[in-house]
Protein backbone atom coordinates (compact mmCIF):
# COMPACT_ATOMS: atom_id res chain seq x y z
CA UNK A 1 0.00 0.00 0.00
CA UNK A 2 2.89 2.24 -1.24
CA UNK A 3 1.29 5.78 -1.67
CA UNK A 4 1.14 6.34 -5.55
CA UNK A 5 2.03 9.92 -7.10
CA UNK A 6 -0.66 12.60 -6.84
CA UNK A 7 -0.98 14.65 -10.00
CA UNK A 8 -3.00 17.10 -8.57
CA UNK A 9 -0.05 18.87 -5.98
CA UNK A 10 1.63 21.47 -6.64
CA UNK A 11 5.11 21.96 -5.35
CA UNK A 12 6.34 24.47 -6.58
CA UNK A 13 10.33 24.91 -6.97
CA UNK A 14 12.39 22.71 -4.84
CA UNK A 15 16.00 23.79 -5.16
CA UNK A 16 18.22 21.39 -4.01
CA UNK A 17 19.87 22.30 -1.49
CA UNK A 18 23.49 20.85 -2.12
CA UNK A 19 23.42 22.65 -5.42
CA UNK A 20 22.47 25.73 -3.21
CA UNK A 21 25.64 25.63 -1.78
CA UNK A 22 27.72 24.90 -4.37
CA UNK A 23 26.84 28.03 -6.45
CA UNK A 24 25.36 30.39 -3.61
CA UNK A 25 26.85 29.56 -0.71
CA UNK A 26 25.65 32.35 1.36
CA UNK A 27 22.22 32.64 -0.17
CA UNK A 28 19.31 31.05 1.72
CA UNK A 29 16.38 30.97 -0.41
CA UNK A 30 13.02 32.96 1.33
CA UNK A 31 11.58 29.49 0.65
CA UNK A 32 13.71 27.68 3.71
CA UNK A 33 13.37 31.11 5.76
CA UNK A 34 11.24 30.07 8.78
CA UNK A 35 9.12 32.34 10.84
CA UNK A 36 10.85 33.76 14.32
CA UNK A 37 8.88 30.75 16.49
CA UNK A 38 9.84 27.88 14.15
CA UNK A 39 13.57 28.51 13.80
CA UNK A 40 16.40 26.57 15.00
CA UNK A 41 17.31 27.81 18.05
CA UNK A 42 21.32 27.75 18.40
CA UNK A 43 22.02 26.00 21.77
CA UNK A 44 25.05 24.64 23.54
CA UNK A 45 24.75 20.86 23.64
CA UNK A 46 28.09 21.10 26.21
CA UNK A 47 25.28 22.75 28.74
CA UNK A 48 22.17 20.59 27.97
CA UNK A 49 20.46 17.65 28.70
CA UNK A 50 21.70 15.62 26.10
CA UNK A 51 23.75 13.39 28.81
CA UNK A 52 20.34 12.50 29.94
CA UNK A 53 19.46 10.85 27.16
CA UNK A 54 18.78 6.95 28.62
CA UNK A 55 21.31 4.59 27.29
CA UNK A 56 19.88 0.75 27.44
CA UNK A 57 22.67 -1.23 27.41
CA UNK A 58 21.53 -4.60 24.79
CA UNK A 59 24.12 -6.81 26.26
CA UNK A 60 22.41 -6.94 29.88
CA UNK A 61 18.88 -7.79 28.26
CA UNK A 62 20.00 -10.35 25.74
CA UNK A 63 23.44 -12.00 28.05
CA UNK A 64 21.96 -11.21 31.33
CA UNK A 65 25.40 -11.71 33.99
CA UNK A 66 22.97 -12.09 36.30
CA UNK A 67 18.83 -11.68 37.40
CA UNK A 68 19.17 -8.22 38.84
CA UNK A 69 21.15 -6.80 35.65
CA UNK A 70 18.17 -7.70 33.55
CA UNK A 71 15.47 -6.19 35.98
CA UNK A 72 17.87 -3.49 36.09
CA UNK A 73 17.97 -3.04 32.57
CA UNK A 74 14.37 -3.39 31.87
CA UNK A 75 12.98 -0.36 34.92
CA UNK A 76 15.70 1.48 32.76
CA UNK A 77 13.76 0.69 29.16
CA UNK A 78 10.15 1.40 30.98
CA UNK A 79 11.30 4.56 32.15
CA UNK A 80 13.25 5.69 28.44
CA UNK A 81 9.78 4.83 26.99
CA UNK A 82 7.56 6.58 29.20
CA UNK A 83 9.54 9.86 30.27
CA UNK A 84 11.31 9.93 27.05
CA UNK A 85 10.41 8.24 24.43
CA UNK A 86 13.86 8.32 23.04
CA UNK A 87 16.77 6.14 24.38
CA UNK A 88 20.53 4.82 22.90
CA UNK A 89 20.86 1.33 23.05
CA UNK A 90 24.91 0.30 23.20
CA UNK A 91 26.30 -3.41 22.82
CA UNK A 92 23.60 -3.98 19.99
CA UNK A 93 25.25 -6.76 18.32
CA UNK A 94 25.34 -5.15 14.73
CA UNK A 95 28.94 -5.61 13.30
CA UNK A 96 30.75 -2.02 12.67
CA UNK A 97 31.78 -3.18 8.99
CA UNK A 98 27.59 -3.49 8.32
CA UNK A 99 26.75 0.17 9.86
CA UNK A 100 30.74 1.21 7.96
CA UNK A 101 28.99 0.06 4.73
CA UNK A 102 25.71 1.34 4.65
CA UNK A 103 27.29 5.03 5.51
CA UNK A 104 29.37 4.65 2.81
CA UNK A 105 27.25 3.88 0.13
CA UNK A 106 24.68 6.83 1.73
CA UNK A 107 27.60 9.12 1.13
CA UNK A 108 28.55 7.66 -2.10
CA UNK A 109 24.80 8.46 -3.37
CA UNK A 110 24.78 11.71 -2.29
CA UNK A 111 27.71 12.73 -3.67
CA UNK A 112 26.62 11.83 -7.24
CA UNK A 113 26.09 14.65 -10.00
CA UNK A 114 22.49 15.72 -9.43
CA UNK A 115 21.41 14.44 -13.27
CA UNK A 116 21.88 10.86 -11.33
CA UNK A 117 20.42 11.38 -8.23
CA UNK A 118 17.05 12.57 -10.56
CA UNK A 119 16.91 9.34 -12.00
CA UNK A 120 15.68 8.40 -8.84
CA UNK A 121 12.64 11.25 -8.42
CA UNK A 122 10.11 11.28 -5.20
CA UNK A 123 6.83 11.85 -6.98
CA UNK A 124 4.22 14.34 -5.57
CA UNK A 125 2.33 12.71 -2.43
CA UNK A 126 5.26 9.85 -2.05
CA UNK A 127 7.96 8.80 0.54
CA UNK A 128 10.11 6.74 -1.27
CA UNK A 129 12.98 8.51 -4.32
CA UNK A 130 15.33 11.57 -3.97
CA UNK A 131 14.34 14.75 -3.03
CA UNK A 132 11.58 16.22 -0.22
CA UNK A 133 9.00 14.52 1.38
CA UNK A 134 5.68 15.85 2.81
CA UNK A 135 5.62 18.51 0.60
CA UNK A 136 1.90 19.54 -0.58
CA UNK A 137 1.52 23.33 -1.73
CA UNK A 138 3.36 25.78 -3.60
CA UNK A 139 4.32 28.05 -0.57
CA UNK A 140 5.25 25.11 1.82
CA UNK A 141 8.31 26.16 3.84
CA UNK A 142 10.93 23.52 2.96
CA UNK A 143 13.63 22.03 5.23
CA UNK A 144 17.45 22.00 4.46
CA UNK A 145 17.68 18.55 3.77
CA UNK A 146 17.98 16.18 0.83
CA UNK A 147 16.07 13.16 1.54
CA UNK A 148 16.52 9.62 -0.37
CA UNK A 149 13.99 6.74 1.38
CA UNK A 150 12.86 3.22 -0.19
CA UNK A 151 10.49 0.94 1.03
CA UNK A 152 12.36 -2.47 2.21
CA UNK A 153 9.89 -4.90 3.14
CA UNK A 154 7.75 -7.11 2.26
CA UNK A 155 8.53 -6.70 -1.31
CA UNK A 156 5.03 -5.58 -2.20
CA UNK A 157 6.23 -2.17 -1.04
CA UNK A 158 9.31 -1.86 -2.98
CA UNK A 159 9.87 0.20 -6.38
CA UNK A 160 12.58 -1.07 -7.91
CA UNK A 161 12.95 1.40 -10.85
CA UNK A 162 13.89 3.79 -7.48
CA UNK A 163 16.90 1.20 -6.08
CA UNK A 164 20.15 2.68 -7.91
CA UNK A 165 22.46 0.91 -9.46
CA UNK A 166 25.07 3.03 -8.55
CA UNK A 167 26.94 3.59 -6.30
CA UNK A 168 28.30 -0.30 -6.68
CA UNK A 169 26.90 -2.37 -3.64
CA UNK A 170 24.38 0.09 -3.06
CA UNK A 171 21.81 -2.56 -2.65
CA UNK A 172 24.08 -5.55 -0.98
CA UNK A 173 24.83 -3.14 1.87
CA UNK A 174 21.01 -1.99 2.65
CA UNK A 175 20.00 -5.55 2.11
CA UNK A 176 22.48 -6.65 5.08
CA UNK A 177 21.75 -3.39 7.25
CA UNK A 178 18.23 -3.64 6.97
CA UNK A 179 18.08 -7.34 8.10
CA UNK A 180 20.27 -6.71 11.10
CA UNK A 181 18.23 -3.90 12.19
CA UNK A 182 15.25 -5.81 11.47
CA UNK A 183 16.58 -8.05 14.22
CA UNK A 184 17.35 -5.44 16.50
CA UNK A 185 13.56 -3.74 16.55
CA UNK A 186 12.44 -7.33 17.09
CA UNK A 187 14.29 -8.17 20.16
CA UNK A 188 13.44 -4.14 21.10
CA UNK A 189 9.78 -4.74 20.39
CA UNK A 190 9.96 -8.02 23.10
CA UNK A 191 12.08 -6.34 25.83
CA UNK A 192 9.39 -3.52 25.60
CA UNK A 193 6.51 -5.88 26.20
CA UNK A 194 8.41 -7.45 29.25
CA UNK A 195 8.27 -3.98 30.15
CA UNK A 196 4.36 -3.90 29.95
CA UNK A 197 3.79 -7.10 31.98
CA UNK A 198 2.94 -8.64 28.61
CA UNK A 199 4.41 -11.79 27.04
CA UNK A 200 7.70 -11.72 25.11
CA UNK A 201 5.71 -12.15 21.07
CA UNK A 202 2.98 -10.06 21.59
CA UNK A 203 4.03 -7.65 19.67
CA UNK A 204 5.44 -9.94 16.90
CA UNK A 205 2.66 -11.71 16.75
CA UNK A 206 0.45 -8.36 16.45
CA UNK A 207 2.49 -7.19 13.43
CA UNK A 208 2.13 -9.83 11.05
CA UNK A 209 4.51 -9.61 8.44
CA UNK A 210 6.09 -6.02 10.06
CA UNK A 211 6.69 -3.23 7.41
CA UNK A 212 10.18 -1.78 7.08
CA UNK A 213 11.70 1.34 4.83
CA UNK A 214 14.36 3.08 5.10
CA UNK A 215 15.54 7.07 4.70
CA UNK A 216 18.72 8.48 4.59
CA UNK A 217 19.15 12.21 5.46
CA UNK A 218 21.36 14.90 3.86
CA UNK A 219 22.20 18.26 5.81
CA UNK A 220 24.62 20.56 4.07
CA UNK A 221 26.18 23.11 5.74
CA UNK A 222 23.76 26.45 5.84
CA UNK A 223 25.21 30.44 6.18
CA UNK A 224 22.07 30.55 8.25
CA UNK A 225 21.51 28.13 10.42
CA UNK A 226 19.62 30.04 12.74
CA UNK A 227 16.93 30.64 9.84
CA UNK A 228 16.28 27.51 9.15
CA UNK A 229 15.53 24.01 10.09
CA UNK A 230 17.35 20.73 8.53
CA UNK A 231 13.88 18.90 9.21
CA UNK A 232 10.46 20.05 10.56
CA UNK A 233 9.14 19.00 14.04
CA UNK A 234 6.93 15.76 13.67
CA UNK A 235 6.47 12.56 15.46
CA UNK A 236 7.07 9.34 13.94
CA UNK A 237 4.07 7.40 12.49
CA UNK A 238 6.11 4.25 12.98
CA UNK A 239 6.12 1.38 16.21
CA UNK A 240 9.71 2.53 15.95
CA UNK A 241 12.47 4.17 14.55
CA UNK A 242 16.35 3.53 14.46
CA UNK A 243 18.34 6.55 14.11
CA UNK A 244 22.10 6.03 12.87
CA UNK A 245 24.31 8.84 12.56
CA UNK A 246 27.50 8.88 10.29
CA UNK A 247 30.82 9.54 12.31
CA UNK A 248 31.93 12.97 12.55
CA UNK A 249 28.73 14.26 11.80
CA UNK A 250 27.72 17.35 13.52
CA UNK A 251 25.01 17.39 16.40
CA UNK A 252 20.97 17.66 14.83
CA UNK A 253 18.75 15.74 16.33
CA UNK A 254 16.93 17.77 18.99
CA UNK A 255 13.79 16.44 20.84
CA UNK A 256 10.86 18.34 22.65
CA UNK A 257 11.34 17.56 26.18
CA UNK A 258 9.39 19.83 28.87
CA UNK A 259 8.68 22.25 26.09
CA UNK A 260 12.54 22.88 25.35
CA UNK A 261 14.26 21.58 22.51
CA UNK A 262 17.04 18.90 23.46
CA UNK A 263 19.94 18.67 21.69
CA UNK A 264 20.74 14.85 21.37
CA UNK A 265 24.39 13.77 21.35
CA UNK A 266 24.83 9.97 19.95
CA UNK A 267 27.57 7.87 21.80
CA UNK A 268 29.68 6.48 19.95
CA UNK A 269 28.89 3.06 18.02
CA UNK A 270 25.25 3.49 19.80
CA UNK A 271 21.79 3.98 17.71
CA UNK A 272 18.82 5.96 18.99
CA UNK A 273 15.49 4.35 19.25
CA UNK A 274 12.26 6.47 19.26
CA UNK A 275 8.88 5.28 20.02
CA UNK A 276 6.52 6.32 17.21
CA UNK A 277 2.87 6.89 17.47
CA UNK A 278 1.78 3.17 16.74
CA UNK A 279 3.31 2.23 20.40
CA UNK A 280 1.40 4.91 21.87
CA UNK A 281 -1.94 3.96 20.65
CA UNK A 282 -1.25 0.51 21.80
CA UNK A 283 -0.01 1.37 24.57
CA UNK A 284 -3.29 3.86 25.40
CA UNK A 285 -0.79 6.58 25.95
CA UNK A 286 1.54 4.59 28.48
CA UNK A 287 4.99 5.12 26.27
CA UNK A 288 4.49 8.55 23.77
CA UNK A 289 5.74 9.16 20.46
CA UNK A 290 7.78 12.31 20.91
CA UNK A 291 7.96 15.63 18.70
CA UNK A 292 11.58 15.46 17.27
CA UNK A 293 13.15 18.11 14.72
CA UNK A 294 16.56 18.55 13.26
CA UNK A 295 18.57 21.57 12.85
CA UNK A 296 21.64 22.46 10.60
CA UNK A 297 25.38 23.66 10.94
CA UNK A 298 27.10 26.14 9.76
CA UNK A 299 30.35 24.56 8.78
CA UNK A 300 29.55 20.50 8.96
CA UNK A 301 27.40 18.12 6.98
CA UNK A 302 25.19 15.89 8.92
CA UNK A 303 23.96 12.02 7.30
CA UNK A 304 21.45 9.95 8.74
CA UNK A 305 20.01 6.52 7.86
CA UNK A 306 16.69 6.09 9.49
CA UNK A 307 14.75 3.18 9.74
CA UNK A 308 10.62 2.95 10.12
CA UNK A 309 9.76 -0.58 11.71
CA UNK A 310 5.70 -0.44 11.82
CA UNK A 311 2.53 -3.43 11.46
CA UNK A 312 1.40 -4.69 8.27
CA UNK A 313 -0.52 -2.32 6.88
CA UNK A 314 -3.45 -4.82 7.21
CA UNK A 315 -3.57 -5.04 10.70
CA UNK A 316 -6.29 -3.34 13.21
CA UNK A 317 -4.38 -0.99 16.04
CA UNK A 318 -6.41 0.13 19.01
CA UNK A 319 -5.10 0.11 22.88
CA UNK A 320 -4.14 -3.28 24.39
CA UNK A 321 -6.57 -4.52 26.23
CA UNK A 322 -4.11 -5.01 29.40
CA UNK A 323 -3.62 -1.42 29.03
CA UNK A 324 -6.84 -0.16 29.60
CA UNK A 325 -9.36 0.42 32.55
CA UNK A 326 -12.82 2.18 32.16
CA UNK A 327 -12.10 3.66 35.62
CA UNK A 328 -8.54 4.89 35.79
CA UNK A 329 -7.07 4.88 32.07
CA UNK A 330 -9.79 4.68 29.92
CA UNK A 331 -9.42 4.05 26.12
CA UNK A 332 -7.99 7.36 24.29
CA UNK A 333 -7.75 5.91 20.79
CA UNK A 334 -10.09 4.15 18.68
CA UNK A 335 -9.70 1.14 16.53
CA UNK A 336 -8.23 2.13 12.69
CA UNK A 337 -6.25 0.02 10.26
CA UNK A 338 -2.44 0.66 9.87
CA UNK A 339 -2.61 1.02 6.22
CA UNK A 340 -4.96 3.98 6.46
CA UNK A 341 -2.99 5.66 9.11
CA UNK A 342 -0.13 4.93 7.26
CA UNK A 343 -1.73 6.90 4.37
CA UNK A 344 -3.41 9.94 6.13
CA UNK A 345 0.50 10.22 7.73
CA UNK A 346 2.47 10.37 4.20
CA UNK A 347 -0.57 12.89 2.62
CA UNK A 348 -0.16 15.70 5.39
CA UNK A 349 2.63 18.22 6.09
CA UNK A 350 4.98 17.22 8.79
CA UNK A 351 3.38 19.55 11.94
CA UNK A 352 4.07 17.96 15.39
CA UNK A 353 1.74 15.43 16.92
CA UNK A 354 -1.04 16.64 14.47
CA UNK A 355 -1.40 13.30 12.26
CA UNK A 356 -2.33 11.32 15.87
CA UNK A 357 -5.07 13.09 16.53
CA UNK A 358 -6.53 10.76 12.82
CA UNK A 359 -6.27 7.97 16.20
CA UNK A 360 -7.33 10.05 19.50
CA UNK A 361 -10.63 9.66 21.20
CA UNK A 362 -11.96 13.12 21.10
CA UNK A 363 -14.16 14.02 24.43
Amino acid sequence: MAPLPISSIRVGKIDDVQELIKTKPNKVPERFIREANERGVLVSHKTHLHHHIPVVDLSKLSKPHTHDDFLFEILKLSQACEDWGFFQVINHGIEGGVVEGIEKVAKEFFEMPLVEKKKYPMEPGTVQGYGQAFIFSEDQKLDWCNMFALGVHPPSIRNPKLWPSKPARFSENLEGYSKEIRKLCKRLLKYIAISLDLKEEKFEEMFGEAVQAVRMNYYPPCSRPDLVLGLSPHSDGSALTVLQQSKNSCVGLQILKDNTWVPVLPLPNALVINIGDTIEVLTNGKYKSVEHRAVTNRERERLTIVTFYAPNYEVKIEPMGELVDDETNPCKYRSYNHGDYSYHYVSNKLQGKKSLDFAKILN
